[in-house]
Order: structure tokens, then sequence, then C-alpha cells
């Protein structure tokens, strides 16, 4: 396995679920750490993955309980930002599929209020990878900071991006406006269906493939829930079947897949670079290593990915 770290940035999110009340007239939540770049730092570093997580993390109860998930989980946080601002807080509420829909407090909170002197101290020199995505890509003031700090990494890092469509929060033609830009920055472009419809409506999965490698990524990746995956290596593609799991629900399983597929290229020594020398085959092997990530992920309540032991016991039993 590589020794060099997988840098991962954006945002940390207080994930909210509803529980049954202990009177009438109340509404009890339970507050899990979530927010798709954490989950995924979360992810690679319980694969063994060395992992280092770029947040601006508030000092409020929830950044607390972020701060304490993180290092449990072994993500290196010595790059964090002590932020000022509250954390951002989701709403959860799951549909019978286990499926979430979100709703957001975000006005002015931490996450979104990256400056270019917090980055600029960030030393890459040990970083095989950069991933980032969802919301720090597209929040202002913090966007287009984060931009420039892709572009200052590609000539050193692999760079991979998820947009993580959330159009609550941010209208899904400010995706769209950057999307091009961001492929130009990526090497890897992971996205679920669910983002392709908000992004490219009525676009055929291929069709947007072949825009995006047009664009500049090389490998694009689409997560489609319970009929598998669609990868895309410079238009050369292939589909891999979902892993059969009992659901509890789906939060954090693309993030969690996201991570399984970096931590196995990682683990190969594919990361690094431009994926120049990657092949199908390689994009294969990962994708199937991605899946079962995700299977466990959704077999558990919230964004809760696997140990690396749990992986090779879900191996040890037959899991696909």
């Amino acid at each position: 396995m590589s020794a060099r770290q997988i840098t991962v940035l954006g945002e940390c999110v207080a994930d909210a679920f509803a529980e049954p009340a202990r009177a009438s007239g109340e509404l009890a939540l339970r507050v899990l750490p979530g927010g798709g770049p954490a989950n995924t730092a979360v992810s690679l570093a319980r694969l063994g993955t060395p992992a280092r997580f770029l947040a601006r993390l508030s000092g409020d109860v929830f950044g607390r309980l972020f701060r304490a998930h993180l290092e449990a989980s072994g993500v290196d946080l010595a790059d964090a930002v002590a932020a000022a601002e509250p954390s951002t807080l989701a709403v959860a509420e799951l549909d019978a599929q286990g499926q979430a829909a979100f709703s957001f407090h975000a006005q002015n909170t931490a996450d979104w209020q990256w400056s270019a002197g917090e980055l600029a101290r960030v030393d890459l020199s040990g970083t095989a990878c950069v991933h980032t995505g969802s919301l720090a890509l597209v929040r202002e003031p913090g966007g287009a900071v984060v931009e420039e700090f892709l572009a200052a990494a590609a000539p050193q890092a692999t760079i991979s991006i998820d947009p993580n469509v959330r159009p609550l929060l941010v209208r899904p033609e400010v995706y769209r406006a950057r999307l091009a830009h961001w492929c130009a920055l990526a090497d890897v472009l992971r996205l679920s269906e669910d983002d392709l419809a908000l992004l490219l409506p009525d676009t055929a999965p291929e069709q947007a493939c072949d825009l995006w490698h047009a664009a500049g990524a090389r490998l694009v990746v689409i997560t489609r829930g319970a009929d598998g995956v669609l990868a895309s290596l410079d238009g050369e593609r292939l589909r891999l079947p979902a892993v059969t799991t009992e659901v509890v629900d789906t939060v954090g399983a693309g993030d969690s897949f996201t991570a399984g597929l970096l931590h196995h290229l990682d683990a190969r020594g594919l990361l690094g670079g431009r994926l120049t020398g990657l092949r199908l085959e390689e994009v294969a092997e990962a994708c199937v290593f991605g899946t079962r990530v995700a299977a466990l992920t959704c077999s558990v309540a919230g964004p809760n990915p696997p140990w690396r032991e749990d992986l090779e016991e879900f191996a040890a039993v037959g899991g696909a």
C-alpha cells in the first residue's frame, strides 16, 4: 500500500434523524456525524489508507462530535481549521426504502468560509490524491478558494471530485455552470444516478460520460444504487452489479463507495498522477471493492462505513 496520504477537503454535517419521542408535542432527534467529504475521509481511514481531512471544525457541540468521530476513525486532523462559526445541521427523513431526504440549516456555517490563506498553509508533498466535492465546491465564499486549491494540487496529485448535488441548498444550474471546469481539474469524477438526473436531465449515462471525458475527466463512475455501477475510462465502459444486502438506509453509501474505489487504486500504486497507466480491468476491481464497502454501509444505520476487518469478515463468509 502507498505510504502517501489521500487528502480529503470538505464539510462535516450533523445528520439528525427523527426517533420516537417520549411525549406528544416533542420531536426526538438522533444526531450522527456526517457530510459527504467527512464520510469519505472516515471510510478511507477505516479501510487502512492514511487519510487527512481538511475541514473547518466549529467549537460547538456538533463540532466536538465531528472531531471525536474523525479522530476515533484514524483521520489526520492536523491541518483542520478551528472555526468560530457554527456547524452545519441536516435533518433527514427516511422513506420505506431507507432513502433519505434532507432539510439543511447551513446559513453562514463553518464549512463554507475557506480563505486562501488557510489552504495555502497545506503541504501536499505527501499526498497521492486530493478528493473533494459536494457543497464545498459550490457554497460561497469558499467554493472558488477550493477550486484554486485543486488547480494548485493537480500537478502533483490525482484529483477526485464527487459533485453530490444538494438542490435544497444550491440550485442544480450552479453545479452545471461549474461542472466543465471541475472535469478539467479532475482525473476521477464519481457521481450518483440522482446527480446525473439533476446535472444532465434526460441524458443517457453513456452520453454524459462522453461529455465529461471531453471536458477532461479520465475516469467517470456513476453509481446506480441497486442497479450497480457504470464506469467509463476514456470511453471504454463496463457495468457491474450491486452487492445484495439488507438495506437499513443508504446514507453515506456513495461516499463509502468513493473511498473504496480510491483505497483500492491507492493500494496498487495507481494514484499520484493522471491515471495514464490505468487499465479497465483495474477499474473493474476497484469498483467491485467499492460496491462491497457501500453495501456494508447500507446494512447499518447512518453514515457508518465499515472497518477493514469488516470487509475481511464479509469476504470470508462469501460476500460478493
